[in-house]
Order: C-alpha cells, then structure tokens, then sequence
C-alpha cells in the first residue's frame, strides 16, 4: 500500500488547548491503567492551540514532514518516540525528528497499550471489524496480560480452513500473511480465532491456552512455528504495521469530532 492520506470531521470550531486535548486522550484511553514500554500521552510540547490533528502509526520523519506539509498542529500515534531502555541522547534519527517537530510547534500525542486495549476504538477492536471478527461477549472476549488480547469467531460464519482465514486476513489488509498451518487436519474448520495486533508473539501461549483454533498477530518468531506445530493450533503474522494501521485514526477521529478539529490519517507504508 502506497501512503494514503484520509481526511474526516471538518473543523467547526476555533480549536482547543493542547492541554484539552491531552485530557480528552487520557479520558478515552487511560494510560493509567498499563505498564508500558514507555510514556503515553504527550511526548513533545507544542502550540498551546490545536485545530489541526494527523494520525499515524509511527512518529517517522515522513509523517512528521506530512504533517508540517498539512499544517498540522498536533501528531497523534502508536509508536512514539520514547521507549524504555533507549540511549537517550539527541542524535541522528532522533535529533532529526524532534529537530522538525520543534520547528514547527507541532504537538506529538503517544499511546502504546491503552492504543491497542481500547474496547471499540483500539487496535485489536478495530482489526477485527476489519476482518469481519466478533469477540465473545464480556470478559470471555478477552485474554493475555491486561486483556489486551481478543479472541471470538468470525461474524460471517465458520471458516473452512486456517488457509482459508489467511487468504481472507491477506485480501483485506493488501499484503502478503506467513501462515503456519495446523498439523493433524490443515482443513479442519476454524471456530475460535484469537488475535493480537502488532508484535503480540508472546501472546501466542496465552491464545491456546483460551482455547484458539488460531491466532492472528503482526509478528512472528522463531519459537511459535513450534508451538503452532507441537499444539496444532494455526498461527498467522499479517504484519505488525499492516495489523496497526486502525486504532490511531479511529480514536483521532474521535476526539477531533469531540473537538470541532480537522482531522487526517496519514499512512505511511512500511513492509514491516
């Protein structure tokens, strides 16, 4: 997919104060609620004012480019540019990125996990609409630490196959899924499909575990093939960008409805 920009919520208002912002973002996700790999919430100060809003996956020097091109005033993503055990100083990439975001008193708004956790707007909530998948009603809908995985069955019916469910994933989000199929009956029908976006490998064990046919994540690693083997539970990685290209724009969009700001959603394609 070539970077797509979607624009939504015309501006009906003389903006609102960053400060607002961070608030309204911090009611609808609440960070409190996770340990995160690092800060969530507003990363980098800008205009006290905000009436433009971008979103996107990851905080890039390309999305930060486009939003200076849009006249942005506020970036709001997935990926931030924080992490926890990061060398800390301003150099290279990083000094690159701050650089322009300084320059242009752009706002730049991060949420990791609370991104993902949302009931309706998040990542996982939103990946499944897209695929046409129902989680299971109530906490039975969920697993993994902090319930930040799903899990329920496809909205359309059964489907026959774990092949059959990767070409669908596959023809949705436009690209290419790696499939480790079940090993007794690769045609057995699939009922129960759990599913995590992003690099959510680790929560394979926890999927089988809650009793998945199959477990559909961005990433896959060296020890899941096995597992997916030796468990004969299907596995497949669609791409941890592909899988998080949701749960920004929705919650964006959102909140700039809330707010009267103009809104785009800006996706800047990466094969990862």
């Amino acid at each position: 997919m070539k970077n797509a920009m979607t624009d939504a919520c015309p501006e009906t208002s003389d903006g609102v104060s960053s400060a607002e912002l961070l608030g309204t973002f911090n009611s609808l996700l609440q960070p409190e609620r996770f340990k995160d790999y690092g800060p969530n919430g507003l990363q980098v100060e800008g205009k006290p004012k905000v009436r433009r809003v971008v979103s996107g996956v990851t905080a890039s020097l390309a999305l930060i480019e486009a939003a200076v091109a849009w006249q942005a005033d506020a970036i709001f993503v997935h990926h931030g540019l924080f992490w926890r055990g990061q060398d800390g100083r301003v150099t290279g990439w990083m000094k690159q990125r701050l650089a322009l975001l300084l320059a242009h008193d752009i706002n730049l708004f991060a949420y990791h996990l609370p991104l993902d956790a949302h009931p309706e707007l998040g990542n996982n909530a939103q990946l499944g609409r897209q695929l046409g998948l129902r989680p299971h009603d109530g906490e039975a809908g969920r697993f993994g630490e902090s319930g930040l995985g799903f899990i329920g069955c496809s909205a359309g019916g059964v489907f026959a196959s774990a092949g059959s469910l990767a070409s669908h994933v596959s023809a949705v989000l436009g690209r290419q899924v790696v499939l480790v199929d079940r090993s007794d009956d690769p045609t057995a029908a699939i009922q129960t499909i759990a599913w995590c976006s992003g690099g959510a490998q680790g929560y394979f064990e926890a999927a089988i575990e809650a009793g998945a046919d199959v477990f559909i994540t961005g990433e896959i690693s060296e020890p899941q093939a096995h597992y997916a083997r030796e468990m004969d539970v299907a596995y497949i990685a669609c791409g941890h960008h592909a899988s998080e290209r949701y749960g920004a724009p929705a919650v964006a969009a959102h909140v700039a409805a809330q707010h009267g700001l103009l809104h785009r959603f800006i996706d800047i394609d990466n094969p990862a």
